[in-house]
């Protein structure tokens, strides 16, 4: 029987497999340095230069006056007020926000200016009016003191985010950092959106600190009192996105005929998976029903994807088509250890989202169908 096997030397990837599998399933995470590249220069466009702009003439402007204009008009500030807050509860948000817009605008000192500019900046959040929120807490932020006008900092930052402006949005956040006297749960929060925003913005190795320190933080006022556990998995989680993203990274190629630098490539993608894993499995842990929902469906989907990538990866060279189709077999056995590991995680996450109601599509979109997938394919031994 052993006479069927390809030689030894055509399967040596499978050796180092066998090794890094061992690695990438074993359950203690390792703490191990993310893959250091060279940053590469930005090259920066010529600024062409624009001939002298046409003058240019537009027609009077129409002013349209509609029927919640008409409905508001004459108001006073505690009738705005009433009929905001009622139009709110309601879901009403366009009126809601017209009406309590209206009540700086008109009623400037009123004693339900600051309330009505935080509520018409959730109004106008409601209605996807990222630009129009934004003039509303930056007012707010600018012009109180108090945990309001705290709060209204971090929804300045929320609309910059919104409106694709990482750039404004991590300067916005440093500000809230850099505030002295900053309570632990609001440092944990915006240190932990930093590391989002760093992260999202292609800078792992900034994000990767950033959320470390968010934790030690977390860590340290834990004593003190009880922080809300949902920005301290949310930094778990997105440390778990940033190792993820680095073995994302580590391609796979038998091809290359080089044995230790395919060994060094499979243990380094193990220690990634194993580092990612770890942080989304102490995401979990810490209660908060969204984040570790994201978190168990990231974990299958780590396992899925490393299935994948060493199936798809180049053959080793000089494989005849009997050896070649040997060498696939073997392979499809030793990595299905990860399919049924992908699996149990699906399972996990999906069990707990039909318990706790959580069907937020950004992290179960797709979720039910790969798991179905994978059920169907270990059933027929296709993997």
């Amino acid at each position: 029987m052993l006479d069927e096997r390809p030689p030894f030397r055509t399967l040596f990837p499978l050796a180092a497999l066998t090794a890094a599998l061992s690695a990438a399933c074993a359950t203690s995470p390792r703490a191990v340095p993310p893959p250091k590249e060279a940053p590469k220069a930005l090259e920066e466009p010529a600024l062409a230069a624009h001939p002298p702009a046409a003058e240019l003439s537009f027609p009077p402007e129409e002013i349209t006056v509609s029927p919640l204009d008409l409905e508001l008009s004459g108001k006073n500030d505690e009738e705005l007020f009433a009929i905001g807050t009622a139009a709110y509860g309601a879901k009403d948000f366009e009126r809601a926000a017209a009406a309590f817009a209206r009540i700086p605008d008109r009623f400037p000192g009123s004693p339900h200016e600051a309330a009505a500019l935080f509520d018409a900046g959730l109004a106008y959040e409601e209605l996807g009016k990222w630009e129009l929120a934004l003039e509303r807490f930056r007012a707010l932020a600018a012009g109180y003191l108090g945990r309001d006008a705290l709060e209204a900092a971090f929804k300045v930052a929320e609309c910059l985010y919104e409106l694709g402006d990482l750039s404004k949005t991590h300067e916005a956040l440093l500000a809230i950092a850099a505030r002295p006297g900053l309570d632990p749960s609001s440092l944990v929060r915006v240190l932990t959106q930093l590391g989002v925003v760093e992260l999202e913005d292609g800078r792992p190795d900034d994000a990767e600190r950033t959320l470390r320190r968010a934790l030690a933080a977390s860590e340290a006022a834990a004593s003190a009192e009880a922080l809300d556990p949902y920005y301290p998995a949310q930094a778990e989680y997105y440390l778990g996105e940033t190792y993820r993203g680095w073995f994302l990274a580590l391609s796979v190629d038998p091809s290359t005929s080089d044995e230790e630098k395919l060994k060094e490539t499979l243990e380094q993608k193990s220690e990634m998976l194993l580092s990612a894993q770890g942080h989304y499995l102490r995401a979990i842990r810490m209660g908060d029903d969204r984040w570790a929902i994201a978190s168990g469906v990231r974990v299958a989907e780590l396992y899925d994807d490393f299935r994948r990538q060493l199936l798809e990866a180049p053959l080793p060279p000089g494989l005849d088509e009997e050896a070649a189709r040997a060498y696939r077999e073997e392979l499809r056995s030793r990595v299905r250890v990860l399919a049924t590991k992908a699996v149990s995680a699906y399972e996990a996450a999906l069990g707990r989202a039909a318990r706790s109601g959580v069907d937020d599509l950004r992290f179960l979109g797709g979720a039910e169908e790969a798991l179905q997938r994978l059920r169907e394919a270990l059933l027929d031994r296709k993997i």
